[in-house]
Parts: structure tokens; sequence; C-alpha cells
């Protein structure tokens, strides 16, 4: 096994502040509190796959690098922006946001169907680490966005790979989809919402919470750093996970939809920002 990346290895000294664009760093200071909260989900997964130390141990490695991608993420930030404090924004999403770690069984129904639902998140990652990559012009963030994108499909084929070799009943096409579908729709819960506010305001308590608010706040700048090519992936790599053929006609007809509606969004979060 090749060796992985480091904070080290980062060309930190290649950072161009003439070069970050205010709405990328708004959102890549949110990403920083997810990948770095990756513990709770490791706490969670061990205990679904409890009897599977085999398992565990891939589990506990994937956090690991999760929690390396937030910590790189935030050390660009704080350069991007010297008074951010990602420490301390950290504590205000961990006291707004957590996961039931005490579970002992998938909320997917069953282990293999929270293999499924680990691809979609996967999909979802890489395919934004990509466009974060290609939208920026800022080196460092580059190099970063490029090692944490690349972290992240390999993390996707990780848990595609356990999920044809778990060794239990696999869901239906249908019942994967379902599982796909709903944890897509979580996108828009509070644990985004909850760290693009903990990130962007105020810790003095001049700023309420509104989960909708700030939602759509991490939205409007994440959703414009997509192109085509990086839905199209997206799209595909979830219709692998579900069981269908990635380009057949019919994710070729799903992809042009989801880029229809995205579209869509895009403009109509533009129009109601303005």
């Amino acid at each position: 096994m090749s060796r992985h990346w480091t904070l080290d290895d980062i060309k930190w000294a290649d950072f161009d502040p003439s070069k970050v664009d205010a709405d990328i760093l708004r959102a890549v200071k949110a990403a920083a509190m997810v990948e770095y909260n990756a513990p709770d989900y490791v706490t969670y997964l061990c205990n679904v796959f409890s009897d599977r130390p085999d398992v565990k141990e891939i589990v506990q490695r994937w956090g690991a690098e999760e929690v390396q991608h937030g910590a790189a993420l935030a050390r660009w930030a704080e350069l991007a922006d010297p008074d951010f404090k990602f420490e301390a924004a950290f504590r205000r999403f961990r006291e707004g946001y957590s996961i039931p770690t005490d579970a002992i069984q998938s909320v997917r129904g069953s282990r293999a169907g929270e293999l499924v639902a680990r691809c979609v998140v996967e999909s979802g990652t890489s395919s934004y680490y990509t466009a974060i990559k290609d939208a920026t012009d800022e080196p460092v963030l580059r190099q970063i966005a490029a090692n944490v994108a690349a972290d992240e499909f390999r993390h996707y084929k990780l848990f595609y790979d356990l999920f044809n070799d778990i060794g239990e009943a696999q869901p239906s096409v249908l019942a994967r989809a379902r599982i796909a579908i709903g944890r897509i729709s979580e996108a828009d819960d509070d644990e985004l919402a909850c760290a693009y506010y903990s990130a962007n305001t105020p810790d003095d308590g001049s700023v309420p919470y509104e989960r909708v608010r700030f939602a759509k706040a991490y939205e409007k700048r994440a959703l414009r750093l997509y192109r085509r090519q990086h839905v199209t992936r997206l799209v595909s790599m979830v219709g692998k996970a579900i069981g269908l053929r990635p380009h057949g006609l019919v994710m070729r007809a799903v992809g042009s939809a989801v880029w229809a509606f995205w579209t869509l969004r895009i403009r109509r979060l533009a129009s109601a920002a303005a």
C-alpha cells in the first residue's frame, strides 16, 4: 500500500490570498467541520459492525483519513481568514449537532443498506471536492481538494467492495434506491446547516440559528461550484451503488434530469438571495 498523504505534503508556502473566493471559503469552513466530526460516525459504524473486526479496522482507518481532511481544510481556512478560529467554531458545531452514537443497529434497516448509504455519501464528497478543485484558482486549496477527492473516491470503492463482500443478503435495487434517496434528502438536515452557521457567524449569539436559512446559505455556495461533468459523475456513482448500469440509458436520463433540477435550484437560490 502506498503512503497516504499528510498535512506536511501540502505546499502551504504556495498560498495566494489574492485568489481566495469568499463564497468558496465559507463552504470550505463548513466542510471542515463535517469532515473533522468523523469519529462519531466511526463509533456508530463500529457499533453496527461490532462482530466484524475486519470491517471495524477499515472503518477506523477511513475515519482517521476523514479527520485529516477536516484538519487540512481547517488549516487552509485559517490561512484564508486569519480571524477564523477552527477549534472554537468546531466546539459550537458539536454543541449544536450530534448523531446517536449509541445505536447498535443500522438506521438503514440492514448492514448492507448501511454500506449503500456510505457509498452515496462518498459519491457526494468525491464529486464535491472535485468541483472545488476545478472552481478555485488558489493553489493550496486546489492541492487539498484534489487529495481529498481522490481519497473520497477510494472510500467509495472501499464501501462498494464491502457491500459486495459482506456475506449478507443484499437489498433489492428498489430498496437500495430508497436508501439512496433517503440519504440524499438528509443533505438538507441540521448537519450542514449547523456546520455553516457555526463556521460563518459570530460566536456571541447575535445571530440566531435557523436551520432552513443556513441550509440554503450553504446550498447556494456549494451547488454553484458544480459543472455538468461533476453532477454526471455523482449520478453515475450513485447509480452503480444502487445496482444500475452507471452509463446506461436509465442513468443518462436521470443525469440529465438531475442537472436540469440542479440549475433550476441554483437560479432559485440566487433569486431568493437577491
